[in-house]
């Protein structure tokens, strides 16, 4: 792994005072190279403290342009990047925060279609879509080229998010679940309203997008336990968590 320059050194001191990270695992973060698909509510927080922990490649998949409704949860963004490509504006961003990390724009919708072209390259996922196509394309394509995937979903005061590694067995030996064993198939189209027609309260988007970040920084850096069959549910109006057990499905 490469080595850590005295301004690296400094800028992580924090991290590296972990014993559970310390040098070592600052190094791999450095080294890691992770794709956010999506650089909206849940993206943006998500870009930002990766590249604070010093991620050293971030790709950003997204081809929306900045628009002013978004400037309520969107926090990477800013009233004078209204109009910009998201992928360009987060970028640079990200370049003001931490000018060591490096950016690569994909100014595409991540689909079935772009996922191979999209995935190579990177060797962690992040999926902060707004859909369900998108979502269930990038558990598809991230199992298939076995590769962790950090997955949430938000709406209105509601959000959750889970760890998808279907591709190995856990500690009892059997398979892990995959995103269709949580979620068999998508809900009828319409059934759920988007953020635009029913509204989202905008720090619910900060909470859940850094503990995608904080699971990423862990897969990375092998600590902890990742949500790998569980689903970690939060309700902003009474302040609770709660967690749900998954399995594969036979």
């Amino acid at each position: 792994m490469e080595p850590l320059n005295p301004q690296e050194i400094e800028r992580y001191q924090r991290h590296i005072l972990l014993p559970e990270i310390g040098g070592v695992g600052q190094q791999k973060l450095k080294a890691s190279r992770i794709l956010v698909i999506g650089a909206g509510g849940l993206g943006a927080p998500v870009l930002q403290y990766l590249a604070a922990a010093g991620v050293g490649t971030l790709g950003i998949a997204d081809d929306d342009r900045v628009a002013l409704s978004n400037l309520q949860r969107q926090v990477i963004y800013d009233t004078g990047t209204i109009g910009e490509l998201k992928t360009k504006s987060a970028a640079d961003a990200i370049a003001r925060l931490n000018p060591h990390i490096r950016t690569i724009r994909f100014e595409e919708r991540f689909s079935a279609d772009t996922a191979a072209r999209q995935l190579s390259g990177f060797d962690l996922v992040v999926d902060g879509s707004d859909n369900f196509d998108t979502r269930y394309a990038a558990a598809d394509a991230a199992d298939a080229a076995g590769k962790p995937l950090v997955t949430g979903a938000v709406g209105r005061f509601d959000g959750s998010l889970t760890v998808l590694k279907p591709y190995q067995t856990g500690a009892d030996g059997s398979q892990n679940p995959s995103y269709r064993d949580l979620f068999p198939a998508p809900p009828p189209e319409g059934l759920i309203p988007t953020c635009a027609e029913a509204g989202i309260i905008g720090a619910l988007t900060g909470v859940i997008g850094t503990l995608m970040a904080m699971e990423a920084i862990k897969l990375v850096t092998g600590i902890g336990e990742p949500l790998i069959g569980r689903l970690l549910l939060y309700d902003a109006l009474s302040a609770r968590f709660d967690t749900i057990h998954y399995r594969r499905r036979s």
